[in-house]
């Protein structure tokens, strides 16, 4: 019997839309001789449709939406799974599930209820869904297939309980956000959960961008014995086919397929980037990006990102040196926009920066100068880009990295000003490793901004390692810190030095007010700044 997981790139509310897509799955699962076709979780809304769910016209739409795929695919053979919310009772009583609907010959022959409800890191599913509490399973051509809903996977007890009730293969609605390393963690933990019961299983996962979340896709099958049987491409939509059949015993598996070798983890971070901006800005119309190209490996970065993504014709660079901005920064810029085809302008800031000093000076006389000019720059810079933004319409998209977001070195409506924050879950050494990745697909980056010093110039003579330890003692110590919520004690004992520990870990506490009015930016991490980092801005709290 022919299955197959449909790895869909919906849109959170385009009902027509994501319900064509299911349809126009159906349809090519059923040439294709495929019984069961499942679709990721809550594929006919779009995930995650977070506070939509609390409105009841978003529940109206879909309720009707899923009448139109199931009038859609009355006539095909297949059973389809398609994830949405059910919404059942009235008032006080009121419950909502996040669900599954089985669909054969125009009919809805089953529902499914999420039974774990992650609320964790990106999840708060607990805020808008209630729990299911009764195991799922169906018969086709003599097979007895269970369904389970992302999480439910990731915890021992569904998977048992279907098992138990004589579930032979599993079949899973995802909708799994990628980051570095998580489809090894989808693998590990669906082996301990579902392959130690000899079950073989099916997931199909999302793809594609909503908000700061990128879905990787990589729907996949295991076999009975927990080997990969099946995988779906890595940010692309697909259809993944797989033969399931039984032995003389009656015990069902999948027919292995080759898998592709894996990319290198600089390979699938960039894809994600790519993704990221394609879905951001063509999801929410904008018509092009905007990117203030200074000459540093950061901005060359995601100049070459929003190129992948959208085409050059659909990208603007614009540099806006000023007084103190070196001549290989001037050089290095044109020539990077020359390899890459993008529109290219030059805007001088020198004379705003000095009508803005003249404005200034007698509110200023007497001081010396210091950063407040230093950033006055970078506020120039942003106006200007916010400008052609709101007279052409394009997005701007921000440069800075996840080192600088966490220890504040960023200037608020400066370089911080824009739409779309592309690496602000990128560690600067990582920036530079994504760079010479970039460039063994082409020449894309000139060599001098990969090489050289980091520096904001802003006065004579800066570098980043004025302000800041080197990137490599700083990414180290946000890692530990930030993402792995090791304390200053675990962190120094790790070999880091203490006085630079105190200082990090004292600039990620007190610039918090500063990331809260960032863009959001692609996640990549397993904890990126924003939805998995929920601190306060006023506390007292110093580790």
């Amino acid at each position: 019997m022919r299955i197959a997981a449909a790895q869909l790139n919906q849109t959170v509310g385009d009902f027509p839309g994501n319900a064509d897509r299911i349809i126009g799955a159906a349809r090519k699962a059923a040439d294709r001789g495929v019984r069961v076709l499942v679709t990721p979780e809550l594929s006919l809304t779009g995930y995650p449709p977070e506070d939509l769910l609390l409105r009841d016209a978003f529940q109206r739409r879909s309720d009707e939406a899923l009448d139109r795929i199931r009038e859609a695919t009355a006539s095909l053979e297949l059973f389809l799974l398609v994830g949405h919310p059910v919404s059942e009772g009235q008032g006080a009583g009121r419950r909502r599930f996040n669900a599954a609907s089985l669909l054969h010959r125009g009919r809805v022959v089953g529902v499914c209820r999420k039974r774990e409800l992650p609320n964790y890191a990106v999840f708060d599913e607990a805020r808008y869904f209630a729990r299911g509490e009764e195991a799922f399973v169906f018969d086709v051509d003599g097979m007895r297939l269970g369904v389970a809903i992302c999480e439910d996977f990731w915890f021992p007890v569904p998977p048992r309980a279907l098992h138990e009730i004589g579930a032979q293969a599993l079949l899973v609605l995802n909708a799994s956000p990628y980051h570095l390393g998580k489809q090894h963690s989808r693998l590990d933990t669906a082996r301990a959960n579902v392959s130690a019961l000899g079950m073989p299983m099916l997931a199909a996962n999302q793809v594609g961008g909503q908000d700061e979340l990128v879905f990787d896709g990589l729907s996949f099958a295991l076999d009975a014995s927990g080997a990969l049987a099946a995988q779906g491409k890595a940010f692309e939509s697909d259809l993944l086919v797989v033969e399931l059949q039984a032995d003389a015993d009656g015990r069902v598996d999948f027919v292995s397929q080759a898998i592709p070798e894996s990319p290198p983890p600089e390979a699938q971070v960039y894809a994600a980037l790519v993704l990221g901006v394609r879905d951001y800005i063509g999801k929410n119309g904008f018509p092009g990006a905007i990117v203030g190209l200074s000459g540093g490996v950061d901005s060359a970065l995601v100049l070459a990102i929003a190129v992948d993504a959208l085409g050059a014709d659909k990208v603007r660079a614009v540099m806006m040196p000023s007084p103190y901005t070196a001549e290989i920064s001037w050089l290095d810029a044109r020539d990077m926009a020359q390899r890459l085809g993008v529109r290219y302008d030059e805007l001088p800031i020198g004379a705003c920066f000095d009508a803005f000093r003249a404005t200034l000076a007698g509110e200023f006389r007497g001081l010396p100068e210091d950063t407040t000019e230093e950033n006055l720059q970078a506020r120039i810079r942003g106006m200007l880009l916010m400008a052609l933004s709101n007279k052409f319409g394009a997005i701007v998209l921000t440069t800075g990295n996840k080192s600088e977001m966490a220890v504040g070195y960023a200037t608020l409506y400066g370089d911080m000003a824009g739409g779309f924050a592309v690496i602000k879950d990128i560690a600067k050494t990582l920036v530079w490793r994504l760079c010479r990745w970039r460039n063994t697909v082409s020449d894309a980056i000139p060599d001098r901004i990969i090489t050289r010093p980091p520096s904001a110039e802003l006065k004579p003579g800066q570098t980043d390692q004025d302000s800041l330890p080197p990137y490599e003692t700083l990414d180290a110590i946000v890692r530990l810190y930030m993402e792995e919520d090791r304390s200053v004690d675990e962190i120094v004992a790790a070999g880091h030095p203490a006085d630079a520990v105190a200082r990090v870990v004292r600039l990620i506490q007190v610039n918090e007010y500063k990331r809260r009015q960032a863009p959001v930016g692609i996640r990549v991490t397993h904890r990126a700044f924003g939805r998995d980092w929920r601190y306060p801005i006023t506390s007292k709290f110093r580790d």
